[in-house]
């Protein structure tokens, strides 16, 4: 009887109703990561989450404000020296394509992945055990070093880059999705990473954090050990030449085509524009006269944050964005970006004090919002530029979309720290920093005009036609064939 009543009680099924939905709720992710993991493989999985989770986002973070108070306490350097030689470091990204056009022509031992992986985390431990391991190196040479560690970097994400650009071909429903799971590594590492970065620099110093860097790079080099990939027997090396010059007139004939350099060069535009002047605020926060005096441990926790930010925005372009075009998504994330850049001006200028919001609260307002218009800019540039890639050479082509972006923000680097310098920002004065706020933040609306270069299809739909996708078959594996074929047929269908 007992249990009939409790049937019939509806009370008692609203009581459980919301419990399952939380339960659902709750593995949604889990069901989201073992469906990628079936479809992909799981060593793909598991490379995204190293590459970008713990080489990017954590590394990258540890890395990051390492590097910030190494330039500043240690080398001693003005911000505008700070920004230049952080463009410095951002090299081994603008030549990309030579990493993806190594890994997509190149095979090592009969793998065109996997030993990138090994040299690239190699390369890291390297770089990062020089800077540990000296405590009175010349500027030259620890930026040789940080370039070194960059390279590592750059290579894996090339090497990932390609293997997403590969799955995304033969799999291009899950395109949005394997850039939404590059996108949540990235910004899940990095809120971990700057949670504890401040921590780290106060208690083992910047060079303490350089030897800690080391983990990733090491996770990078089991990458390339676990990668599930297909063996190439009796490679050719004797045609390597040949398939750099087909690789090379294959990239130049796609870029040629309007349906791709015209987003390209908006890519670019809209990054260059967009001036870095993190240097000179990052002087400021931490000046204990005329700036906030934030301490290590604030510092740290502050960027962390904004890694909160930055994985908000991720989840909704997911969950509520990514089916929008690329252009309409395109307009307003800019939009939101140059609008959302006054709120620094706010803060310098110390308006927030009249409205009584402390500095330090009002800054981590700041940041997160600052890192969560940027990520939501950034993914559909991700996306589409997954989209612009041919079959047989996604990694070099996609390689050398990433080098012009990256070049768009070494643009931006070095053109902020010309204008901190132009304005005569330095280690102590800052009495022109709302100015160079103000004038980034003009800059940051100017590519709306350039909108027009955008396609206005959406993520589901293939931009490049046919014969660009299948246009490649003579410089590439049997593997790539077999992708070729499975994205001739989609495209096919599709019509």
């Amino acid at each position: 009887m007992q249990e009939e009543e409790n049937l019939e009680d509806p009370s008692v099924e609203e009581e459980y109703e919301p419990r399952k939905g939380v339960c659902e709720c709750m593995c949604i992710p889990l069901h989201w990561f073992s469906m990628l993991s079936r479809e992909t493989h799981w060593s793909f999985v598991f490379g995204v989450i190293i590459v970008y989770g713990v080489s990017q986002g954590l590394g990258g973070a540890l890395s990051a404000v390492g590097t910030k108070y190494y330039m500043k306490d240690i080398q001693k350097v003005q911000p505008s020296e700070a920004q230049v030689c952080a463009g410095i470091t951002y090299i081994p990204w603008i030549v990309k394509p030579l990493w993806g056009l190594l890994t997509d022509v190149l095979p090592v031992y009969g793998y065109r992945r996997r030993p990138y992986f090994v040299f690239s985390g190699f390369l890291g431990v390297i770089g990062m055990l020089l800077l540990s391991l000296h405590e009175d190196l010349h500027l030259v040479l620890a930026l040789l070093s940080l370039t070194a560690g960059s390279a590592g970097v750059a290579i894996a994400d090339v090497t990932i880059d390609a293997c997403v650009a590969q799955n995304s071909i033969s799999h291009p429903s899950l395109a949005a999705d394997m850039q939404s799971l590059c996108a949540f590594s990235s910004s899940v590492g990095a809120l971990l990473g700057f949670s504890i970065s401040g921590i780290f620099v106060h208690l083992i110093g910047p060079m303490g954090v350089f030897g800690l860097m080391t983990i990733p790079a090491g996770l990078v080099v089991l990458v390339g050990f676990l990668l599930d990939e297909p063996h190439v027997p009796n490679f050719a090396y004797k045609q390597v030449n040949q398939k750099f010059v087909d690789a090379t007139k294959a990239m130049w004939t796609t870029l040629k085509s309007a349906e791709v350099w015209r987003p390209c060069l908006y890519m670019y535009l809209s990054i260059a524009l967009s001036l870095n002047i993190l240097e000179g605020m990052f002087y400021w926060y931490t000046d204990s006269k005329t700036g906030l005096s934030f301490s290590q441990e604030k510092v740290g926790f502050m960027f962390s944050i904004g890694s909160v930010g930055s994985l908000f925005g991720a989840i909704l372009y997911q969950y509520a964005l990514k089916d929008y075009t690329f252009r309409d998504l395109l307009f307003w994330t800019q939009l939101l970006y140059g609008v959302s850049g006054m709120l620094d001006l706010i803060m310098v200028i110390r308006l927030n004090l009249k409205f009584g919001i402390p500095d330090y609260v009002f800054v981590m307002v700041v940041e997160s919002v600052a890192q969560m218009t940027n990520r939501l800019k950034w993914m559909p540039m991700l996306v589409l530029s997954s989209k612009l890639c041919p079959s047989g050479i996604e990694g070099t082509f996609f390689a050398l979309l990433m080098s012009i972006e990256n070049a768009g923000v070494l643009s931006a680097s070095w053109g902020g720290g010309f204008l901190l310098h132009m304005l005569r920002i330095t280690r102590t004065k800052f009495d022109n920093l709302w100015l160079a706020i103000l004038i980034r933040n003009i800059l940051r609306i100017t590519p709306l005009s350039l909108l027009f270069l955008v396609p206005k299809t959406d993520p589901n739909s293939s931009i490049l036609a046919s014969e660009n996708l299948t246009s490649q078959v003579a410089i590439n594996t049997s593997e790539t064939e077999n992708i070729e074929l499975v994205s001739l047929v989609n495209n096919v269908d599709s019509n």
